[in-house]
């Protein structure tokens, strides 16, 4: 886990993390979250929808770019203040999916960063797009 002080973080930077999607995930998140749509827990449903097959929560793919935002970029001690994101492809159970954060603005006034998001399959096909602001604290 990084704790990068908000002085050494440059626009471009840039930090990923990758994790394959099990079955499990889609249990214990729509446990967690109460999301039990049958397109991401039923095989019979979702063979019969365009997907042909079960579909990976969009909230559980961009969980990942959380992880990233409070281990690697900016690291610790940063509040997550908003994300913007656009779904363009699913994801499927067995898909590798790297979350990967870039910098694009620091508001040094209020220790603001402004980071485009994107999370992609292990094929680097784009599963969604967006933009997070966060604010570094002081350790």
């Amino acid at each position: 886990m990084q704790d990068m002080p908000y002085e050494q973080i440059c626009i471009g930077d840039k930090a990923s993390f990758s994790k394959v999607i099990e079955e499990g995930h889609l249990a214990s998140f729509a446990d967690i979250t109460g999301d039990f749509n049958p397109i991401h827990l039923d095989s019979d449903f979702a063979a019969r929808t365009r997907f042909k097959k079960r579909i990976v929560h969009g909230m559980l793919t961009n969980s990942l770019i959380s992880a990233v935002l409070g281990t690697k970029l900016p690291g610790m001690n940063t509040l997550y203040l908003s994300q913007n994101s656009k779904f363009v492809a699913p994801a499927f159970i067995g898909d590798e999916l790297t979350a990967t954060v870039e910098v694009k603005e620091k508001k040094d006034e209020k220790k603001l960063i402004i980071l485009k998001t994107v999370v992609t399959n292990q094929l680097g096909n784009e599963i969604s797009i967006g933009e997070a602001i966060v604010k570094k604290m002081d350790a």
